[in-house]
This record gives C-alpha cells, structure tokens and sequence, in this order.
C-alpha cells in the first residue's frame, strides 16, 4: 500500500488513466468487430461508410497516447487493404 502522499495521488492517477484508456480501447475493439463482421459478409459499402469512424477512433487514440501513432497507421492500413481485396 502507498505509504506517501504523492504515492497516493500516483495510484489515483493511474486509476482515472486506466480508465479512459479502457473508454478509447472499447470504442475502437467494437469498431474493429463491427468492420471485421460486415467485410466477412461482403457487405463492403457498408464497411467502407463505417472506415471514417475507425480512423477517428484510431487517430484519436493515438493522439491521448492509449496506443502508439505507428499502430494506429498499420490498424489504418491494413483495414483499407482488406476493403480493397474483397472489394
């Protein structure tokens, strides 16, 4: 257990972080899962209308810092691939 004050307010920091990160995380699985189950069904207008969100998602994920600027342009990338095959 934290013994210090400023150990304390780390824990709590960490906690508030931990969940925001959770909040950007979710929102970009379920787009994923979403995106993921339109293509396997070849409904790829559909999939492509839904691109923009998972960018957005992505990029702003990246920008708070929850994952890296580069995993976020590979996740873009690969996704525009896999519309473009299936097209």
């Amino acid at each position: 257990m934290a013994i210090t004050k400023s150990a304390k307010k780390a824990i709590k920091q960490s906690l508030a972080r931990k969940e925001r990160n959770i909040i950007y995380k979710d929102s970009i699985k379920k787009l994923v899962k979403e995106i993921k189950i339109l293509i396997s069904a070849k409904k790829n207008d559909e999939a492509i209308r839904l691109l923009p969100k998972i960018y957005s998602a992505l990029d702003k994920a990246a920008k708070v810092g929850v994952i890296k600027k580069n995993n976020a342009s590979r996740r873009k990338s690969r996704f525009t691939k896999l519309l473009e095959k299936n097209k």
